[in-house]
């Protein structure tokens, strides 16, 4: 099956910016021009793409033909860059990326500088589901904590992204003052970046065996943020040491249990068929987090 640019372009565009109004103006035609191409390739393909709310959003079919776009437009790019045919006017081309909030506010976007032609869209994930991403084929490379290549991808072992526990000095002699146990675990209050977030558990359950209660939770979806709680005494959690090394140098943050780091793992994967294109993107993600991570494994 062979889709028309104009349509893929119109789809791309609402839903990267949210609206056919905003579609029309990025692409400079009319919202009727826009709404008559959508409906030109959702007839084509027979399904609905685009579910028209506030902001619009893309069907599953929507975001996996928007994907397929920005690959073959990634690819048509480089074949004109080989053939010394550029051509600047046609602007950037979308790259989509699945990474966890850790590593982007820590070492991540410093591997996304000098890419000219590339423009960024960044997913947010825990390592642990941003590989579902690439397996529905929304994404065209992630940062995840799978070994396992996912079908179709390549992986390059990254390194370790060290955690260590901690908790300020004041919530310490408040909540730990008969020191860090299963039992004050149990009653302590604990942060928590959002549902799927089980580092504070698996530390938990690794150093001190199953939890005997359910602590308080304070979830709070941002890595500088969950950082800021923690040293602010809202409750005790698992913070990158990239980020807090600092504050743990100065007191303001106190170890709830030495010498008891948590590594995750972590893997680049990426698209076999867009590797080629993606390789200095691939070899700057892997030197950036060298210079970052603890060593990777293998």
């Amino acid at each position: 099956m062979q889709f028309d640019s104009r349509q893929l372009a119109a789809l791309s565009a609402i839903l990267r910016l949210g609206s056919f109004e905003a579609a029309a103006g990025a692409l400079g035609v009319t919202q009727s021009a826009i709404s008559q191409r959508v409906k030109a390739l959702e007839e084509q393909v027979g399904a609905v793409l685009v579910l028209r709310e506030s902001p619009c959003r893309g069907t599953e079919a929507g975001i996996r033909l928007t994907a397929h776009a920005e690959a073959v437009a990634l690819m048509e790019d480089q074949v004109s860059r080989d053939l010394g045919r550029a051509e600047p006017e046609t602007g950037p081309v979308r790259v989509r990326i699945a990474v966890n909030a850790d590593s982007l506010d820590t070492w991540f976007l410093a591997a996304l500088e000098g890419h000219d032609g590339l423009a960024f869209d960044l997913v947010v994930d825990d390592e642990s589901h941003s590989a579902d991403w690439l397996r529905r084929g929304e994404v065209m490379a992630a940062v995840t904590d799978h070994a396992r290549p996912v079908q179709g991808c390549d992986v390059h072992a990254l390194g370790s992204l060290r955690y260590v526990a901690c908790a300020s000095p004041a919530f310490m002699e408040r909540w730990f003052a008969g020191g860090v146990n299963a039992k004050t675990l149990a009653r302590a209050p604990v942060m928590q970046f959002n549902e799927k977030d089980d580092l504070q558990a698996n530390w938990v359950s690794t150093h001190f065996g199953k939890p005997v209660g359910q602590p308080p939770a304070h979830r709070v979806p941002s890595s500088t943020a969950f950082a800021a709680g923690t040293q602010h005494g809202l409750g005790w959690g698992m913070n990158p040491v990239p980020m807090v090394w600092r504050q743990l140098r100065r007191g303001h943050l106190v170890h709830l249990k030495e010498e008891a780091p948590l590594d995750v793992p972590l893997y680049w994967q990426v698209s076999r068929m867009l590797a080629p294109v993606l390789a200095p993107l691939t070899q700057a993600v892997r030197d950036k987090a060298g210079g970052a991570l603890e060593g990777p494994d293998g």
